[in-house]
């Protein structure tokens, strides 16, 4: 299955889902090599903020009821394990571009590396769908972890 497949939505432009699956080692190299090519990272910051507004909304529909009940329940589902769970669930790992490093390490595997990369998925579907396709998404991946943690 690709990656639209496994994510669940399917892009109408590819360069935001390219860049979002792009690190920066590997977005370095190619630039070494004269081959224009952006990086995650600027996707990975959008996708945080949607994915927090996202994940507050989903909260107080689900029962939250003051501040710190929403504060606590959305900073324990956003943590990098958790992202990093959902990326593995997807199986968006071998999608991920990488430098040579960490091709060499395994960093597709990585919570950081599969954290950061469902963030800039999160901005490029936004990018490329607006904030309801973004919301989808979220609400898919995560239904069951607020079900279970409620």
């Amino acid at each position: 299955m690709n990656i639209e497949g496994k994510i669940g939505y399917l892009f109408c432009q590819r360069e935001p889902l390219t860049r979002a699956l792009t690190r920066k080692a590997f977005a370095n190299e190619q630039r070494q090599r004269k081959v224009p090519c952006e990086d995650q990272e600027i996707y990975a910051t959008l996708g945080d903020a949607v994915l927090k507004t996202v994940l507050v909304d989903l909260l107080i529909r689900h029962g939250a009821s003051t501040p710190d009940e929403i504060t606590r329940r959305k900073r324990d589902l956003e943590r990098e394990e958790v992202l990093a769970r959902v990326g593995r669930e997807l199986g968006i790992g071998p999608h991920i571009h990488l430098g040579v490093g960490e091709r060499r390490q395994g960093a597709d595997n990585e919570p950081y590396v599969l954290a950061e990369t469902m963030e800039a998925i999160i901005g490029a579907i936004f990018i490329d769908g607006g904030y309801r396709a973004a919301e989808e998404r979220i609400t898919a991946w995560f239904q069951r972890l607020l079900s279970q943690e409620g």
